[in-house]
């Protein structure tokens, strides 16, 4: 069974060499592995790296390919990618990965066992590791801090998830269900993951795969992080609301409540009604247990301790609050980018009648 491995990348320079080194060390046969490279139109010496690793290792492989993703978002790189993968399956890794040896032997093992679309476990790995990365590290490994993704740890044998990272993926499941939609950022593994289950494929999570993602080095690079994945949960709406569940908008409730009980607690001061700033304080009291505890949880199951983990609870707050906020930009934006899409298709189908005639 012949594979291909994608990886897009944008300035990746810094890591993306580490990468493929690990791509060189695959315990899968080489002459049954084809390399598929995209870059998007990065500015740094990423395309470069790139060519040196095929200039280098072309021999060995039934191929490497390297492309530039014409489109503006990681969906339309990934769409470059498998539209000219040669291979039987399609294997997806982020620049900002890790692979062990035997994580394509593991994954096509799986595939090979009756499944259409594999994957495993995704933790986080931070770079260069100093105390307060560590502390950051805690906060996105969590659940309160990330999410209740299946792909974000591991659990034992087999089971069948919603969604998956760094996906392996048989040829003809793209071949029924069409590729991702580009006008999704963030969100496009949701939409097409959701259309997979429709079309009847299942989603396996196997514990004999394993893959690792580098988490953001500062609190800022997190807190954008956030904003924008929160943002793009806002615009989906209008897009594929179905693909999206209820815990992707548990931080927009708490900010939309945060302020709605903000403002009434306003109101009260302004006509002397004490009473009104209940719910605000009860909707606090309850966000600080809950904060607290999780705090608690996160350190005590945390390998190391130190002093700034204190800071944890803040860190909780600030990300929920980023996240929050971004999903209700995205739903205040949503109107105008439902707009651009129709514009955008009817651009297109434009341009195909007139090369029809």
């Amino acid at each position: 069974m012949t594979v291909s491995l994608c990886i897009i990348a944008r300035n990746e320079g810094k890591v993306i060499g580490n990468l493929l080194e690990q791509v060189k060390k695959q315990t899968y046969p080489k002459d049954k592995t084809e390399i598929v490279l995209i870059d998007s139109n990065s500015s740094d010496d990423t395309r470069n790296i790139f060519g040196r690793f095929s200039d280098e290792n072309k021999s060995n492989y039934i191929d490497i390919k390297i492309l530039t993703n014409r489109g503006r978002n990681q969906a339309s790189g990934w769409n470059t990618a498998i539209s000219n993968a040669a291979g039987d399956v399609i294997i997806r890794v982020d620049a900002h990965a890790e692979i062990p040896e035997n994580f394509i032997e593991k994954n096509i093992e799986v595939i090979e066992s009756g499944e259409d679309i594999c994957g495993g476990a995704r933790p986080n790995k931070i770079d260069d590791p100093t105390p307060f990365k560590e502390m950051l590290f805690l906060a996105e490994s969590s659940m309160f801090g990330s999410s209740i993704a299946g792909y974000r740890r591991r659990s034992e044998g087999k089971r069948y998830v919603s969604s998956i990272f760094h996906g392996a993926y048989k040829r003809e499941v793209f071949d029924k269900v069409g590729l991702f939609n580009e006008d999704l950022g963030r969100t496009e593994d949701n939409e097409l993951h959701y259309r997979m289950r429709k079309a009847g494929y299942k989603i396996c999570q196997s514990d004999e795969i394993i893959s690792y993602q580098h988490i953001r080095n500062s609190l800022f690079g997190m807190i954008k992080q956030k904003f924008g994945n929160g943002r793009w949960i806002g615009l989906t709406l209008c897009v594929c609301y179905q693909c999206l569940s209820s815990f992707h908008f548990v931080p927009f409730m708490f900010v939309l409540f945060l302020i709605l009980s903000g403002a009434v607690a306003v109101a009260g001061g302004i006509f002397n009604m004490s009473w009104m700033f209940l719910p605000f304080i009860v909707l606090i009291s309850l966000y600080a247990m809950a904060d607290l505890l999780m705090t608690l949880v996160a350190v005590l199951t945390s390998p190391k301790k130190h002093i700034f983990q204190i800071f944890l609870p803040i860190v909780f707050f600030i990300l929920h609050i980023s996240y929050g906020i971004g999903t209700l930009v995205g739903i205040i934006e949503m109107p105008f980018f439902k707009l651009k899409i129709i514009s955008k298709r009817r651009a297109s189908n434009g341009t195909a009648d007139n090369d029809n005639r």
